[in-house]
């Protein structure tokens, strides 16, 4: 029960008029009322529940998990909801730059996913995501092919302290989302300011075998 919750629908007012009378009536079935009010109110705004924007923060978990996404509990709410509201965006682009980088901007609480649509940005200034692939067309045979014959998937991170940033984390978010036969790198470097120090890097694969998910972002099915 919840103290002081009113219900929408008496029951008394649905009972026989001889009844509505009594005072016994009234308490007994009031006891109903104070019961069901939070049953009722669950009803009334059960499409709030399925919400992310919306639900409660216990159900938030729920909701993640209907979508495929395995949200990390430490993270703030508000960075959980976001990253569940940008799901179907996150599958729908699985294995593409831009997919890549939604991945890594909602990691990084930077906000929701890029705009609707197959493709969207792969470079906004902070997240960059280039690969070695390429296409061309030709009236000739023989023509030189594009891109390089190696494959290669190089993400480029600008944050004001990259010693904060958890980097065997994130590379494992780009482990999870990439075409899995493609290697990665995942790169570090400082913004907002000059600096000579190195960027801070981490290559991929990894020797002990295909990474998995971590707690942020899963990966449901193989790369491709």
């Amino acid at each position: 029960m919840v103290p002081g919750l009113a219900t929408r629908v008496p029951l008394l007012g649905r009972l026989p008029a001889v009844y509505q009378e009594e005072a016994f009536t009234q308490g007994f079935v009031a006891a109903f009322d104070d019961a069901l009010a939070p049953v009722l109110l669950t009803l009334d705004t059960l499409h709030d529940y399925i919400d992310p924007r919306l639900c409660p923060p216990d159900f938030l978990a729920w909701v993640a998990q209907w979508l495929g996404i395995d949200v990390d509990e430490a993270w703030p709410v508000e960075q959980r909801r976001e990253i569940v509201l940008g799901a179907a965006l996150l599958h729908r682009r699985r294995g593409t730059l831009p997919g890549v980088a939604d991945a890594v901007r909602l990691t990084l609480g930077l906000g929701p996913a890029g705009p609707a649509g197959p493709t969207g940005p792969a470079d906004d200034g902070t997240v960059q995501v280039s690969d070695t692939g390429g296409t061309t067309w030709s009236a000739s045979p023989g023509a030189p092919m594009p891109g390089d014959r190696e494959p290669a998937l190089t993400v480029r991170v600008t944050v004001p302290d990259p010693d904060a940033l958890d980097l065997r984390r994130l590379d494992r978010v780009v482990d999870a989302v990439k075409p899995a036969h493609v290697p990665h790198t995942v790169v570090v470097v400082r913004g907002g300011e000059r600096t000579d120090a190195a960027p801070r890097a981490v290559d991929a694969p990894h020797p002990e075998g295909p990474a998995q998910a971590p707690p942020g972002l899963s990966a449901p099915g193989s790369g491709s």
